[in-house]
């Protein structure tokens, strides 16, 4: 077949929807599709690529809305050569642009992305009022319209758009997951470890938690801060991995020196490739208190590692993740990030052990993202070849 995913940015900085591209589009590949990506970026710009498929890049665009009419175009003259359309993401120009183009002609299916959480809508009250206008003229109909609206999870598919009326979409719950770290002989965890600690050596030798997300105020970064310095052993560090999109660092540090653990926290920056495999591999744990997160990419990457996940609640996969016995679950508060470290830290060597294998069957059965491309298929309504 031939897939088009329609997305607003292939901007790693932007976290989960542009790595859900990356990966769904070399799941594709590898089950003998050919796909091709339309974004909004500048066409300039490394990320706008993709190893095997062409990207058809329309920006760069203005903030907010990104409107760029060439975008729907070319979709309404490219329609016809794609079999089945994936449209990322919502509340942008892209969406509305593709189902004008796409409804009637071609079946098309809409990931949300977790854009339908109402955590937005209590934190965020006042953006909450225009898209509830943007709504009302225009989303509501590329959900609608759409083959199913794809959600990561049942809690994200029972808690999607409250707060919206006109919601008569389909939903589907096609948890994405990853494809997980290369494996050998095109990597070896051994020297992906020891990549990681050569661009950090303060590392070498010491245990470490590891977060790996956006630095941003709904993940929870300051909990876990308080948390690691309430609960965390000294030689225990705390690598905190990932763009900080909103320029929450200083206030980040200014608390890890209220409470004297500056130097056990360690910043990275974004980090991919060998070396995201390799804070991985090297962890002790991974921990993710976030306030809001619809699926959490790099929860399973740590389950395809065999690293145990400390994880909030409010992380919409965790319950079945705890379910399974594959790691750790408690509330998005203080106490609960606290006790995620307590409960890890009076585990037993056998009981970790234990954990991460649970943890690796949880990855295959659950999260590895080949068992999701015939999900996808089946919302589209179409039937390999």
């Amino acid at each position: 077949m031939r897939l088009l995913h329609v997305i607003r940015t292939l901007n790693p900085d932007f976290g989960g929807p542009t790595d859900s591209v990356r990966m769904f589009a070399a799941a594709h590949q590898r089950a003998g599709n050919q796909v091709e990506v339309a974004t909004l970026d500048d066409p300039a710009a490394d990320f706008s690529r993709i190893p095997g498929g062409e990207v058809h890049a329309f920006g760069p665009t203005k903030p907010n809305y990104h409107y760029e009419p060439r975008l729907e175009k070319w979709l309404r003259e490219n329609v016809q050569r794609f079999d089945g359309v994936i449209v990322n993401g919502i509340w942008q120009y892209h969406a509305l642009a593709a189902r004008r183009a796409v409804a009637g002609k071609r079946p098309y299916v809409v990931f949300s992305h977790g854009m339908l959480d109402p955590y937005f809508r209590t934190r965020y009250p006042l953006k909450h009022l225009k898209k509830l206008f943007y709504w009302t003229l225009f989303e509501h109909q590329n959900l609608n319209r759409a083959e199913a609206v794809c959600f990561t999870s049942e809690e994200e598919k029972r808690i999607a758009g409250e707060g919206f009326p006109f919601r008569h979409f389909k939903g589907v719950v096609i948890p994405y997951g990853t494809i997980g770290p290369p494996a050998p002989p095109e990597a070896d965890p051994a020297k992906q470890r020891e990549a990681f600690i050569a661009a950090f050596p303060a590392l070498r030798g010491k245990p470490y938690l590891l977060y790996l997300s956006r630095i941003h105020p709904k993940k929870g970064c300051d909990l876990l801060i308080e948390a690691f310095a309430r609960t965390a052993p000294p030689e225990m560090q705390l690598v905190l991995a990932g763009p900080d999109e909103v320029g929450l660092r200083p206030e980040l540090d200014a608390l890890a020196a209220r409470l004297n653990v500056t130097n056990r926290v360690h910043w990275t920056g974004t980090i991919r490739g060998d070396l995201k495999w390799g804070a991985f591999y090297g962890a002790e744990a991974f921990i993710l208190p976030s306030h809001q997160e619809n699926f959490g990419i790099a929860v399973a990457d740590a389950l395809a590692c065999g690293v145990i996940p400390l994880i909030s609640d409010k992380v919409n996969i965790a319950p079945d993740i705890a379910s399974d016995g594959a790691g750790i679950m408690e509330p998005d508060t203080l106490e609960g990030t606290t006790r995620l470290i307590e409960r890890f830290l009076a585990m037993t060597h056998d009981e970790r052990d234990a954990m991460r294998a649970r943890g690796l069957d949880c990855y295959q059965t659950r999260y590895a993202l080949r068992n999701s491309v015939q999900e996808v298929y089946k919302a589209l309504g179409l039937a390999p070849r």
